[in-house]
């Protein structure tokens, strides 16, 4: 995990959602200069996936193997994102299930403050080798319900050491 290295104009991130920081490559721009909408979804799988694995839902010590597929993907977009833009990536447990759970994604401009877009993914748990639903295990759960309040990971540079 990364240390935050705090300057005058931040906001404590204690209180603040799991926070997944990227920055957009060029590939991942249209002919309009834009961020294209699809790349949206690969966004919020990274974050998604980088929230699930910091909460240690890939760590082989869990009592039960923990893996799921997505069922559902929604995204609203409110402002385009462009290349080299610095992307803050929240993301907070809304629904836990037995089987089932809902993350939501609110998608900014680290920089400007700007809100770009919002995600809603719906995953199932899974047997990791047979596929079928399976109940989350209680570990996941728990870590789920806290949402790495106040933690981040920070592929854009914005908070490292140069």
């Amino acid at each position: 995990m990364t240390e935050l290295q705090e300057t005058p104009d931040q906001k404590p991130f204690a209180d603040k959602a799991f926070r997944y920081f990227m920055q957009v490559r060029y590939g991942e721009c249209d002919a309009q200069k834009v961020v294209f909408n699809a790349r949206y979804g690969d966004y919020i799988d990274l974050a998604v996936t980088e929230f699930l694995h910091h909460l240690g839902a890939d760590d082989p010590s869990v009592d039960t193997a923990f893996d799921y597929q997505v069922v559902k993907l929604t995204i609203e977009w409110k402002a385009p994102a462009r290349y080299r833009d610095k992307l803050e990536i929240s993301v907070s447990t809304t629904h836990l299930g037995n089987t089932s759970f809902a993350l939501t994604t609110d998608i900014r401009n680290a920089i400007t403050g700007q809100f770009l877009a919002t995600g809603e993914m719906i995953g199932v748990a899974v047997h990791p080798e047979t596929l079928e639903k399976v109940s989350i295990p209680e570990a996941i759960k728990h870590a789920m319900k806290n949402d790495g309040r106040g933690q981040f990971i920070d592929h854009a540079g914005l908070y490292t050491a140069p």
